[in-house]
């Protein structure tokens, strides 16, 4: 089947997006192409901005690739203050960035809980109701979902990381805490109460093929995703996953796979809102650009206080730790017009798809 043929189909199997990531030169070039005339077609020309406080490096987790996991002693753990956190919502509201992300590693205490409540609250009060606001804080009970939701929180973010069970298992510990089935359990709790549902996976881990990542498609496509981060992995050396670093793909081919990957979801799911995470502009300066013109459509500023920047690192080579929030904007400002897109200041800038099962 000859490629014009191919992503022309209206449902893709498991074969057709193998052959998708497999694809090489000109050939690729053609899916790019096709996946950002799909963005422009069902999405439009805008880019939204989620302008993202990276709120405590804290986590009760050990996963084997994350540079802020609980066993990562090198690391200065912090927690913003609740005025800092507020300063930062102020801060993306001033600038009309129409929405925040508040992300943090996974705690899951009454404190934690409280506190998140009580955030969500006073920054829907400060705008008036007008910043949307997206949630990245790991596995929670339901009902823990369903107060931050009726508090005000409307978008939640659980990156499954990988869909395959055995590559998962290789990914975490083997105990009660990182568990496969509570994080697919998460994911549709988080739909029952009603948030946008994002969740994503990394590109290019160890173990990982290509088999692997065409079963992710198609599991992001079942669950029914209304937005994904996805992103190559990228090592960081104080986690054990770091010893596997000879035997993974060169950097340079995890941004292209990733840029595929990015293309034939969207091509795959029309509607949602797809990420240009910042773990692009690690490996090349003009990622995210680039991943702005192959399908996606939301980037997220960093507005944490700069001095915290480089204490929330996941992997190594972090970009922009330097920035303060308002040098981010212009920086952004810039790469996505030099992208060929416009800025949606001032709009949530909500998932199509979503909109479109609320009207059903």
């Amino acid at each position: 089947m000859d490629i014009a043929t191919l992503i022309d189909k209206e449902h893709f199997t498991k074969s057709d997006i193998e052959s998708l990531l497999a694809l090489t030169g000109d050939k690729a070039k053609v899916l790019f192409k096709k996946a950002h005339e799909t963005r422009l077609k069902y999405c439009g020309n805008k880019v939204y901005f989620r302008g993202l406080i990276e709120y405590s490096n804290v986590c009760m987790k050990n996963c084997y690739y994350c540079g802020i996991r609980h066993d990562c002693n090198h690391l200065n753990r912090y927690t913003l203050t609740d005025e800092e956190v507020i300063e930062a919502a102020k801060f993306a509201y001033k600038e009309n960035y129409g929405s925040i992300v508040l992300q943090s590693g996974e705690i899951s205490n009454i404190a934690f809980i409280q506190r998140i409540e009580s955030l969500i609250k006073r920054i829907k009060k400060l705008s008036d109701g007008k910043l949307g606001i997206t949630l990245s804080l790991g596995e929670q009970t339901l009902e823990t979902y369903q107060r931050w939701f009726d508090a005000g929180a409307h978008r939640y973010l659980l990156r499954i990381e990988s869909s395959n069970r055995s590559l998962y298992a290789k990914l975490h510990p083997n105990d009660d805490i990182h568990n496969y089935d509570e994080r697919i359990k998460s994911l549709y709790d988080i739909k029952k109460v009603g948030y946008q549902l994002g969740s994503g996976v990394m590109i290019g881990l160890p173990y990982q093929t290509i088999s692997d990542l065409a079963d992710d498609i198609i599991f992001l496509r079942d669950l029914d995703i209304d937005m994904c981060g996805m992103g190559p992995y990228i090592e960081h050396k104080e986690t054990p996953l770091y010893s596997t670093k000879d035997t993974l793909l060169p950097l340079e081919d995890r941004i292209t796979l990733t840029f595929k990957m990015i293309s034939v979801l969207r091509i795959a799911m029309k509607d949602i809102n797809i990420a240009a995470t910042t773990a692009l502009q690690a490996i090349d300066p003009l990622g995210r650009e680039k991943a702005l013109q192959v399908g996606a459509n939301i980037i997220m500023p960093n507005v944490t206080p700069g001095e915290h920047r480089d204490e929330y690192k996941l992997y190594e080579n972090k970009p922009c730790t330097d920035e303060n929030p308002a040098d981010c904007k212009t920086c952004l400002e810039a790469r996505i017009k030099l992208a060929g897109s416009e800025i949606g200041y001032g709009e949530w800038g909500d998932s199509q798809h979503f909109s479109k099962k609320e009207d059903v």
